[in-house]
This record gives structure tokens, C-alpha cells and sequence, in this order.
């Protein structure tokens, strides 16, 4: 990346693929940020990494960004680049009425709304920076459906939907959009979901970040690794076939 040291915020950066992704900005000589709801987490971030600045909030609160982009603009003039990384997923069996709309709402709240609110929250900022980038981490699911997860497989397709709307709109105002689509990752969010079963062979959370520098410092606009790039394939050239590979067994044994 032959720019300045950018300032980088990274939602949800205290595990997983935000983590991974904060350690090669770091990597880089960039200022790095990261948030996320759990202060203990972030916390031990920075005890491991001196270099990274930590900030506890909640990105579906509104009163939380505003002091989050109160913070950024006071500590570093502004950010450069944004990652809309922070996710859920829960495995849902739609046709248990038991099941508790309010965990799915927050699902959408975290996953789609989120993101919304960060880029228009942090637009003013980004408007400033000669290297502004928007970063939305979605899914390989965005291409084919996950029918255990219908609401993380549907929040994450309207992310790649309105990601691919705004890039010609945010490109007028000089930034640049980027979409990571990672596979399954071997993250908590995976262990939690409890896809361990599904063969779905995760990959380290380092390989993708490593695979996603590759192709973000080439220019790359949507960006594939592992199997995502096959799912984008097969959701054109074949999406009933591939559709069932993926959902053999649609219904969740145990609702996490």
C-alpha cells in the first residue's frame, strides 16, 4: 500500500476476522482502532499489542457512534479508512414459533443496520481523507443462502446489495468501497453458530486476512477468498445445485 500511515477504525475488532484484519493494518505502520461491546476483550487486545487504540461501545447505538465519531475527530483529526466488521449469527428454525424474534432483530440490527449508521455517521470524516475507504466484511452466504441461519444468510445479502449501490455513489466523493466476502472463518462466531459439523472446513481467521491484503492492495473492488469465490460461481452458473449441496439439512438441530 504505497499511501501515508492511514487511521483505520475497525468495528468488532477484538476477536476474530476483525482482529486479524487490525493486526495487518498494524502490520502496516497504520493507526489502528478497533470497538466492540466487550471491554475485558479489548482490553487484552491492547495488552498484547501496545500499538493498537481500543474504544468500548455498541455500534447499534446511535448515542455510541456519535461519542465514537466525537472520539476519532479529537484523538486522530479523523479517520481514513472504516471497516463494518462487527456480526452475529444464530442458527433460526423459522418454523418455531418459540424461537425469540427479539435475538433476530438484533441479528439484523447488528449485521445490516449497523453499517448504515457507521458510514453515515463517519461520512464527514471520510470526505476529508484523500485515501477514504469504506471496508464491508459480509459473506460468502450473500451469493448462496444458509437456510440454518436465514437471518444472518438475508442481512448479509442486503450488505452486498447495498454495498455494490453506494460504491458508485461514494466513488463521486472520492472513496473507495471494498466488500470482503470471507467463507466460514474459524472464529467464535463459527464455534457459537455450532457449524463445526457442516464440513464447511473453516479457515483461520490469519489466512484470511492475509488473502484479503493480497487483494485489497491490488485494487480489488469485491474481494472472495476460499470458497466464497466458488459460491459466487455457482450461484450463476448452477444456484438450485449448489443451493442443495449448501442445505442438506435445513433445519438446525439446536437453536443457538
Amino acid at each position: 500500500m504505497n499511501t501515508p500511515k492511514l487511521t483505520v477504525l475497525i468495528t468488532g475488532g477484538g476477536s476474530g476476522i476483525g482482529l486479524a484484519l487490525a493486526r495487518k493494518f498494524l502490520e502496516q505502520g497504520h493507526t489502528v482502532l478497533i470497538t466492540g461491546r466487550n471491554r475485558g476483550k479489548l482490553e487484552g487486545v491492547k495488552k498484547a499489542l501496545p500499538a493498537i487504540h481500543i474504544y468500548p461501545g455498541d455500534v447499534t447505538r446511535e448515542e455510541d457512534v456519535r461519542r465514537l465519531v466525537d472520539h476519532t475527530q479529537a484523538a486522530f483529526g479523523g479517520i481514513d479508512i472504516l471497516v463494518n466488521n462487527a456480526g452475529i449469527m444464530n442458527l433460526v428454525d423459522t418454523g418455531d414459533e418459540s424461537n425469540d424474534l427479539r435475538k433476530q432483530f438484533a441479528e439484523i440490527s447488528i449485521n445490516f443496520q449497523a453499517p448504515i449508521q457507521m458510514l453515515h455517521s463517519f461520512l464527514p470524516q471520510l470526505k476529508k481523507s484523500p485515501y477514504a475507504t469504506l471496508i464491508n466484511v459480509s459473506s460468502g452466504l450473500a451469493y448462496v443462502t444458509y437456510a440454518q441461519a436465514p437471518v444472518y444468510s438475508g442481512t448479509k445479502a442486503a450488505l452486498h446489495f447495498w454495498t455494490q449501490a453506494i460504491r458508485p455513489q461514494l466513488k463521486v466523493h472520492g472513496i473507495r468501497v471494498v466488500e470482503l466476502l470471507p467463507p466460514v472463518v474459524a472464529t467464535q462466531l463459527a464455534h457459537d453458530a455450532d457449524l463445526r459439523d457442516d464440513n464447511l472446513k473453516p479457515m483461520p481467521a490469519e489466512k484470511l486476512a492475509t488473502l484479503f491484503w493480497k487483494d485489497f492492495t491490488k485494487g480489488r473492488e469485491e474481494i472472495t477468498p476460499g470458497i466464497s469465490r466458488l459460491l459466487k460461481i455457482m450461484s450463476r452458473v448452477a444456484p438450485k445445485f449448489i443451493f442443495r449441496q449448501l442445505n442438506k439439512r435445513p433445519i438446525p438441530t439446536t437453536e443457538s
